[in-house]
């Protein structure tokens, strides 16, 4: 095991990364200022530090985490048929939003706060949403779809607007909205 190995293995920066991980999502990435995190992770400041020399890097390591949790997600999804692992995708939303204190979609909750494209934040999300996009293109080919990366967008743009709906609107036909609107899109 490397250095850099154990060091991310570390229970102090499981501390670190699960107190910011809490705090960010709960109230937001510029809210939460790294002494807060220091405190309620109950680590020194030396510790903090030296896992995360800086706080984007802790930023750029909870969206990184964020999407591993997102496409495990998605891995453990019964393989179907393609149009029923993308219906399956999307019904994520509406359990997500079902939780108690679901804030929005913690990626576009971080570009909000992160406008710069070339911010090392806001390339993890993008490198996140890349990802996400190519799975549903594949998918989207595997259905036999003719255009599979305009389709690809589509869905991306109907993705975003639920989960900001999940969030803002908390309707209570969230499921019915994603099913009228997948089938909408894809019929």
């Amino acid at each position: 095991m490397s250095i850099s190995e154990s060091r991310r293995d570390s229970p102090a920066r499981r501390r670190v990364l699960d107190t910011a991980t809490a705090l960010f999502y709960a109230e937001g990435v510029h809210a939460v200022g790294v002494d807060r995190i220091i405190a309620e992770a109950g680590v020194a400041k030396a510790t903090f530090y030296h896992h995360f020399p800086a706080k984007d890097e802790l930023v750029r390591a909870y969206v990184e985490e964020q999407s591993q949790l997102g496409q495990a997600a998605i891995a453990r999804l019964d393989p179907r048929s393609p149009r029923a692992i993308l219906l399956a995708i999307f019904n994520l939303i509406a359990d997500a939003a079902e939780q108690p204190g679901y804030r929005g979609c913690p990626f576009i909750n971080a570009a909000a706060e992160y406008p710069d494209p070339v911010s090392p934040v806001r390339q993890a999300i993008e490198e996140h949403r890349r990802w996400k996009r190519d799975l549903l293109i594949k998918l989207l080919a595997e259905d036999g779809r003719g255009d599979p990366e305009r389709t690809a967008d589509i869905l991306t743009v109907l993705s975003d607007g639920l989960l900001v709906a999940g969030h803002l609107d908390k309707p209570t036909n969230l499921r019915e909205l994603i099913h009228d609107a997948m089938t909408a899109v894809l019929d």
